[in-house]
């Protein structure tokens, strides 16, 4: 059986076994707070959003709970702002205005396997980030925070966390998807234009590595999770549509085709082909490192790495020269237009199973971190509250058209899971070996990028047809 179809069945039985703790969904008869349910839960039991002792995120009043007093435990996956007193820092500003609420917590290196083993066990606390599981199974773990239409009113990219109308998850912070890159490497190569197409920054990375040092295109590929960031280009960036990766991808027949003219998800992997078979990476991608590459980036050892703008923060605070680092659009133009693709990073989520008080003082403490710790923005992510403040940082994006990948359609929220399980390809879900499989490919000669794309489409074909997904593209 496939890894990821045995970790979703443990998941789910744990879900059954634990049903009886999960069902009571009644609100108290008299509540001076909001009471809503969901409207389109399908015919199910409506899940009541809001209480007399825990109101929904809409509802709740930071400056009304001063006094709040519980202990509670966050997991997250920060180690770096762990390591570096940051995550401390911003617990300590919290407990200036809640003094009561004392705040436990635990970084996890792996986090994406860890929080899932963690999830199943039951044993991880009150706060956590989403991690990779099925939609359908967030009320099973998660406390609903507030119907999609409120929160949406008031936070960005909270779709991410969104089931049958209500939502489980709000953002720590959201990124804007572009390229990494040392504007003096630039400078020293005589560049001064940013590339817009994959044809450009191909050639731009040739220059770099005929007139500098640097490393034209530094991949990570031993980290593993920074191959699979490539996966977040596939929709709104590579084809200027953002209905395509939640709506359209799963019913697309041939979605790693060539377009013919830059675009699309194979001309965004082709930049990856190309550079790992010309060169235009380390010299031995198997030893790459992740921590030292944000020094080396500043110093201007390394010319370009492709991650989101959560990384921008990083790499100015990694050595001496923080003005060099930039962040530009990713180069691809659709139609002569630039698009930056801007979506919510880990989702903050709340144990249902937590007790009142304790559901009480985490959501105090999410709304906190989301609303006052800055910590979005010093972490140089797009905002996710209505209306606030973006760092300087994207400038490089003015004339670019920022989208948000638009939810799933009602009733198929699961789809795009239940294609990366059966395909195992895992796009935007750890599919890190495939993408690694790429510069493999490119440096050793092995495979053509026409080979590896003929074997996802077959992969991609079969499990459209195991599922009984219809293709509409």
């Amino acid at each position: 059986m496939k890894k990821k179809k045995l970790l979703a069945l443990l998941l789910a039985l744990t879900c059954t076994l634990s049903l009886a703790a999960c069902d009571s969904k009644e609100a108290p008869a008299s509540s001076d707070k909001a009471v809503v349910s969901s409207t389109d839960s399908k015919g199910s039991e409506p899940v009541t959003v809001g209480t007399d002792a825990v109101p929904s995120y809409t509802e709740l009043n930071l400056d009304d709970y001063k006094d709040t007093k519980a202990s509670i435990k966050f997991i997250h996956h920060k180690t770096d702002r762990a390591a570096d007193g940051t995550m401390d820092k911003m617990v300590a500003e919290f407990n200036k205005e809640f003094p009561g609420i004392t705040v436990t917590m635990e970084a996890i290196t792996d986090y994406a396997e860890d929080s899932l083993l963690r999830l199943n066990a039951g044993d991880w606390g009150d706060v956590m980030f989403i991690p990779a599981v099925d939609k359908s199974e967030l009320q099973n773990y998660f406390m609903p925070l507030d119907t999609f239409d409120k929160l949406s009113e008031v936070l960005n990219f909270v779709d991410s966390g969104k089931f049958d109308g209500l939502c489980y998850g709000i953002p720590y912070m959201a990124n804007a998807q572009g390229v990494l890159y040392n504007k003096a490497v630039f400078k020293a190569a005589g560049i001064d234009k940013l590339p817009t197409t994959p044809t450009e920054f191909l050639a731009d990375l040739k220059v770099i590595k005929e007139k500098t040092d640097a490393i034209p295109l530094y991949t990570n590929y031993a980290a593993g999770w920074t191959m699979g960031a490539w996966d977040a280009y596939i929709g709104s960036v590579s084809n200027g549509d953002d209905t395509f990766m939640n709506q359209k991808f799963v019913h697309t027949k041939n979605p790693f085709d060539d377009p013919g003219d830059d675009t699309g998800a194979y001309n965004l992997y082709r930049i990856l082909y190309e550079a790992s078979k010309d060169g235009l990476i380390e010299d031995d991608y198997t030893t790459t490192d992740w921590e030292g590459s944000k020094g080396m980036l500043n110093r201007g050892e390394i010319a370009t790495m492709v991650l989101g703008s959560w990384a921008y923060a990083q790499m100015q605070e990694a050595d001496s020269h923080p003005e060099d680092v930039g962040y530009m659009p990713f180069p691809i133009t659709v139609n002569g237009t630039q698009y930056a693709l801007a979506g919510g990073d880990y989702n903050y989520a709340i144990n249902v199973k937590s007790s009142d008080e304790n559901k009480l003082a985490s959501l105090i403490f999410v709304k906190w971190m989301t609303e006052r710790s800055n910590w979005c923005y010093n972490e140089g992510g797009y905002t996710v509250v209505k209306g606030g403040k973006n760092p300087d940082m994207y400038s490089a994006f003015d004339g670019c058209e920022v989208l948000s990948d638009q939810p799933a359609l009602d009733g198929e929220e699961t789809l795009l899971n239940d294609m990366n399980n059966e395909s195992e390809l895992s796009f935007n879900a750890g599919g890190n070996s495939k993408v690694q499989r790429i510069i493999e490919a490119g440096v050793t000669g092995s495979e053509t990028l026409d080979d590896i794309f003929d074997d996802w489409t077959k992969a991609w074909n079969d499990a459209q047809t195991e599922l009984g997904i219809e293709v509409k593209y």
